[in-house]
């Protein structure tokens, strides 16, 4: 009584620390319920005290989903587990690799353990998760434990002792400028919608954004014959305004599309249906080039047609890869771009092109 005394207890006070003084076991289980949702509670307050843009938290959300039903599985499914808690002070990277065998196989988990996603439910059925998916996932991860530490909530640091690996990536596909044009020449008129999202893929590859970045374009982004933007994924640690003329082409899009309905730059649809149709027009287009990709779930390479892989992604390394092969200038790329400087991604562009490499070839002749 002593020792918790202050000037603001009552009578009720009293009677529950004398209660809890000669029957322990009747609080214990709600001791263990507050320290069971102590993980929970540490991650919302990192997801609304660290700086991080909308997007970002929205990723964290569905990693903090995933850790609290490893919670969940690990009581459910493993012997003397049951009152097994995620506690930030007693992750070990013995844990950390637990973590990662369940995020590996966790699609598997929605049948035999339904219960798992009555608690905490997902709005998609899950899937297998790749390599490069739970890579990133350790990496936001570590960026938790990090802030805990430097917030003082813990001294606990289990990734010193384990290390995250980093992504592996194949070359970036993208088509030639002449397949581009092949692809915008093309008569879609008997597909009015792919005809439609065709054009705006065109027009993509000629500003080179990322998808986010453009669907949030409107008609006040076009400013003295340039698009002007500030890319979401970097406006909140370095924002730049990225600037990228309109060509010809880019132009006659904009006039073909600018009585469309809303305010939108072009007349966007979701992204999903977007990417369908893309693969409609490369298939209609016969774009059907062959080329070498790396399966995310196996890492291994694979043989792919290219209306089979086309996707909004490919609209920006189009851009980017036919800029890089005249222009081997990272800096200069990444301000049309909107690429960080210095940024890793142009690694992957240093490829010597195909023309390049025929003409090495033949010196052996």
């Amino acid at each position: 009584i002593t020792k918790s005394y202050s000037e603001d207890v009552d009578s009720d006070w009293l009677l529950t620390i004398i209660d809890k003084y000669h029957h322990p076991e009747k609080y214990k289980q709600r001791e263990e319920t507050i320290n069971i949702l102590s993980f929970e509670q540490i991650f919302d307050d990192f997801l609304q005290k660290h700086k991080l843009s909308e997007v970002r938290r929205k990723n964290f959300r569905v990693i903090k989903r995933c850790l609290l039903r490893y919670e969940i599985y690990v009581r459910e499914s493993k012997i003397n587990q049951q009152k097994f808690i995620l506690d930030i002070n007693t992750v070990t990277p013995e844990v950390l690799s637990d973590i990662w065998s369940f995020l590996e196989i966790e699609h598997t988990y929605f049948e035999l353990y339904p219960n798992l996603y009555e608690q905490i439910p997902e709005k998609r059925t899950p899937k297998p998760r790749g390599k490069n998916t739970i890579i990133d996932y350790f990496g936001k991860i570590r960026t938790l434990f990090l802030w805990c530490y430097d917030k003082k909530l813990t001294q606990n640091r289990p990734f010193d002792q384990f290390k995250i690996e980093d992504c592996t990536y194949g070359t970036p596909i993208y088509i030639t400028l002449e397949e581009r044009d092949k692809l915008y020449e093309k008569d879609l008129s008997n597909h009015r919608q792919t005809e439609i999202q065709r054009d705006i893929f065109i027009f993509q590859s000629l500003i080179g954004c990322r998808i986010g970045d453009l669907y949030k374009m409107t008609k006040k982004n076009i400013i003295n014959d340039a698009i002007e933007y500030i890319a979401r994924k970097t406006k909140d640690n370095n924002p730049v305004t990225v600037r990228v003329p309109l060509n010809d082409k880019a132009k006659t899009i904009l006039e073909k599309y600018k009585d469309h309905s809303d305010d939108k730059l072009l007349p966007f649809i979701s992204e999903q249906k977007y990417n369908d149709a893309i693969k409609k027009a490369f298939e209609l287009s016969g774009l059907n080039r062959i080329v070498t990709v790396l399966n995310p779930l196996t890492n291994e390479e694979e043989k792919k047609a290219l209306h089979e892989i086309a996707s909004s992604h490919m609209a920006r390394r189009t851009f980017i890869g036919n800029i890089y092969k005249r222009v081997k200038d990272p800096n200069l790329i990444g301000a049309l771009s909107g690429h960080k400087e210095g940024s890793k991604a142009f690694n992957r562009y240093r490829e010597i092109d195909e023309e390049l490499k025929k003409e090495l070839v033949n010196l052996l002749d």
